[in-house]
């Protein structure tokens, strides 16, 4: 896999331009991992719906073709997409998830934190009330038999996807140091009252390159064949 550091990019260009290499991608296309930062955007996934999107103000919003509700992305954001043909690595999306959401995991972990899975709700989460805590989620949030339970936690890392002819777009968004108050703007990954936190407001201190390198690497670690 290539990792391609792009840093700050506009956003519709550069989905654009994932869409285009995957329609042009042959059996020998390398797989790569675009590193970004976008200027303010509200993106809207297959499923978002206009109520969600409480107050954009003068922040754009951008419909897509990845799965899932609305987020934000904005400066101090890494936003990693693996172009990946999965048919090749041998697996298939449910391992996919796992393995980028893993990823996300180890990157946390190498700045101190512990990022938790909510079933149901994909995207990596911490505890609110002390991050670095290695305890397991009670069962009602591990394993929710109803609606998520986002009681205590933060979301730090969103998740969205598109797969085309098993080949991946799209990525995942991890918060470093950015501005949260657009957060409040929307229902986060379609959920009312969600909250969203970033590295800084948990107490880690470090740069977008620093957290974009330890990501990509994670991301290539976990995403090969």
């Amino acid at each position: 896999m290539d990792t391609r550091v792009r840093g700050r990019v506009d956003y519709l260009p550069t989905y654009e331009a994932m869409q285009a290499f995957t329609a042009a991608r042959t059996d020998a296309t390398v797989d790569e991992l675009w590193l970004c930062e976008h200027p303010p955007v509200f993106t809207q996934g297959l499923a978002g719906r206009a109520e969600h999107v409480t107050d954009a103000g003068g922040i754009p919003v951008v419909q897509t073709n990845r799965g899932g509700q609305v987020t934000y992305h904005g400066p101090g954001q890494v936003v990693a997409y693996p172009l990946v043909d999965m048919r090749r690595a041998g697996y298939f999306i449910k391992e996919y998830v796992y393995r980028i959401e893993e990823a996300v995991i180890r990157t946390l972990a190498h700045f101190g934190v512990t990022g938790h899975r909510v079933r149901g709700a994909p995207g990596i989460y911490v505890r609110l009330d002390d991050p670095s805590s290695h305890a397991v989620l009670p069962p009602s949030q591990a394993s929710p038999a109803g609606s998520p339970d986002f009681s205590g936690l933060g979301k730090i890392a969103a998740l969205g996807l598109k797969v085309s002819r098993q080949c991946t777009y799209h990525g995942v968004a991890l918060n470093v140091a950015m501005d949260l108050e657009p957060f409040s703007r929307i229902d986060p990954c379609g959920y009312p009252g969600l909250k969203t936190v970033d590295l800084s407001t948990i107490g880690v201190s470090t740069h977008w390159d620093d957290a974009a390198g330890v990501l990509g690497r994670k991301l290539t670690q976990h995403l090969a064949a």
